[in-house]
């Protein structure tokens, strides 16, 4: 994967997942999300203080794909310690660890795929070169796991859209944030596999432009037919019958199902429930955190201020600088609004408690 034009999408579609991210001598290798649409650039990260970065700055971002790219950061920092020094590579996995895993704090697979990690480091005996090779296993085969994830998720929801029908998403939730394949466009791959007059609706997602930038950049590149819209027109578009089905991704599922994603999510789904329309919710169960009882226990990341201040019109700051500014990343849809939740392990219904539970030990038996 190189700087420059990326080969044409797999079966199936979405990009294949090593156009996303992948583990190399060289360090981790991602697609640099935050120069899309306008280039196709890899950002090597040759070190796991620079993968921390690429995390932070959103060079990579989705739940499952900052997970992959976690568990890769933590693989890096055994790669580049001295394999004749087993406590000093055991040393420098920890420093990795606690690192990579506050880098963001609401998506629960960062820090699930960093444990993941550590617990290979800690059962390993050794020598340092071959406790590096596993690590460096262990991280590819999180990645081929969340890929396959995505995939039965977009099987296991495919009965529960119909022919025709017309998909309101938010954000990404596609193979950029999920390392191939995606959660919430994976529904929609799988869907317009099925039946090509699938459309999708594709609100541009404020602040940073997910939608419009990235979103609308994957469906062109499969060739799924879609319609870009300000967030702003969201229920309008819903009162005028454009929208059969509202579909997410998420970056953490309290035990409840309280859903944490993209801010405007929580809205959009208000507004689903006064049109009659159901909210799916497409995640593996790797984001499912059963330690956190509902949505209020979810941190919610702010992110800086510029962010919203770097919005321009006319060439001009679309604010004062003196302007105060509120930029929560993320907000809580309450479970009461959400008409199933997905997963590899199937489609869950309420009482979420039970279901969400029963997928997580399902998969957990695999």
């Amino acid at each position: 994967m190189g700087a420059g034009h990326l080969s044409g999408a797999p079966a199936g579609g979405g990009l294949a997942p090593h156009e996303v991210i992948r583990l190399t001598a060289a360090g981790v290798e991602m697609l640099d999300q935050t120069l899309l649409p306008e280039r196709e650039e890899t950002l090597v990260c040759g070190t796991w203080p620079e993968v921390v970065d690429a995390i932070r700055r959103l060079s990579i971002r989705g739940a499952p794909a900052i997970g992959v790219a976690g568990a890769m950061g933590v693989a890096l920092a055994a790669a580049r310690a001295g394999a004749s020094d087993l406590p000093g590579m055991r040393a420098e996995i920890g420093r990795a660890a606690a690192a990579l895993r506050s880098a963001r704090p609401t998506a629960v697979n960062l820090a699930w795929a960093v444990d993941r990690m550590c617990a290979v480091a800690d059962a390993h005996p050794g020598p340092g070169g071959a406790l590096a090779s596993a690590l460096a296993d262990a991280a590819r085969a999180v990645h081929d796991d969340e890929v396959a994830r995505c995939r039965a998720i977009g099987a296991h929801a495919l009965p529960l859209m119909g022919r025709g029908a017309r998909i309101m998403t938010i954000c990404n939730a596609g193979a950029l944030a999920t390392g191939g394949y995606g959660t919430a466009l994976g529904v929609v791959r799988s869907a317009h596999a099925a039946d090509p007059s699938v459309r999708v609706i594709v609100p541009e997602t404020r602040p940073l432009l997910q939608g419009s930038r990235l979103t609308a950049w994957e469906l062109a590149r499969d060739g799924i037919a879609h319609t870009l819209i300000t967030d702003s027109m969201a229920g309008s578009m819903m009162a005028a019958g454009a929208v059969s089905h509202v579909v997410v991704g998420a970056d953490r599922i309290a035990a409840n199902g309280d859903v944490a994603n993209k801010i405007g999510t929580y809205g959009m789904a208000v507004l689903a429930r006064e049109h009659g329309i159901p909210v799916i919710v497409a995640a593996p169960t790797t984001t499912v955190d059963l330690s956190t009882p509902s949505g209020r226990d979810i941190p919610i990341e702010e992110r800086a201020a510029e962010e919203v201040r770097g919005l321009s019109l006319f060439g001009r700051p679309g604010s004062a600088a003196t302007t105060a500014v509120a930029n929560p990343a993320f907000d809580v849809t309450p479970a009461r609004l959400v008409a199933a939740i997905v997963t590899e392990a199937g489609a869950h219904r309420p009482p979420y408690e039970r279901s969400l539970r029963a997928a997580v030990q399902e998969m957990a038996a695999v």
